[in-house]
């Protein structure tokens, strides 16, 4: 899936919709937008209807059925894409870009650093490779990413998957920093700001 089969896929929507509705892409999507060459043939994203009775969505539904027919691309929608994983997505619609206006749909990108908790949470070797590509093209900052992930995992409910994601960001930043930020890269500071930003020091 390339940027062209993304941008047709929203394109068959917009054309079926008689009413405002806004998209943020998240995944696989998001990280083509944003620089991953990974192959993928599904879309992920979050979206929203200015009707939000029965038949707004059944419309909405319908719409995006059409997409996945005429492109063959598999689509997971939600309203509230936060409640897919364990680990929180934050403030994310707060934090997605703009990417295209078409007549009734606006598509927006989720911003690197809150896509990436996804990403993080799984944390396969596909969203690894997705994340080393994307942070190198967008020049993200270890420093905000070590405080978005952190305070994702401070503000997502207790469980297991938190220990996960805590071993699994100090050892992406441990295995991959000087990968993707060179030898200028202060694993000790991106580290330190991470529990910092998670409360885990106050918690000793």
């Amino acid at each position: 899936m390339d940027i062209r089969q993304i941008e047709q896929f929203f394109k068959i929507i917009d054309a079926e919709l008689t009413q405002d509705a806004r998209a943020i892409l998240t995944g696989a999507a998001a990280g083509t937008i944003w620089g991953s060459t990974r192959p993928s043939m599904d879309i992920d994203f979050a979206i929203e209807v200015k009707n939000q009775s029965e038949a707004g969505w059944q419309e909405l539904e319908s719409a995006i059925g059409k997409a996945i027919d005429k492109t063959g691309i598999q689509a997971n929608y939600a309203e509230d894409i936060d409640r897919w994983g364990m680990v929180t997505l934050l403030n994310y619609k707060s934090n997605a870009k703009l990417y295209k206006k078409y007549g009734n749909l606006t598509l927006l990108v989720l911003d690197p650093a809150f896509w990436s908790i996804g990403k993080m949470t799984r944390f396969i070797d596909p969203d690894i490779q997705d994340m080393i590509q994307v942070f190198r093209k967008k020049k993200c900052s270890p420093t905000n990413l070590a405080e978005v992930w952190g305070k994702a995992l401070k503000e997502s409910p207790r469980s297991t998957t938190l220990i996960r994601f805590r071993r699994q960001v100090e050892s992406f930043f441990e295995s991959y920093g000087t990968k993707i930020w060179g030898r200028k890269f202060n694993l000790s500071k991106a580290i330190k700001q991470f529990h910092t930003s998670a409360g885990i020091g106050k918690q000793a």
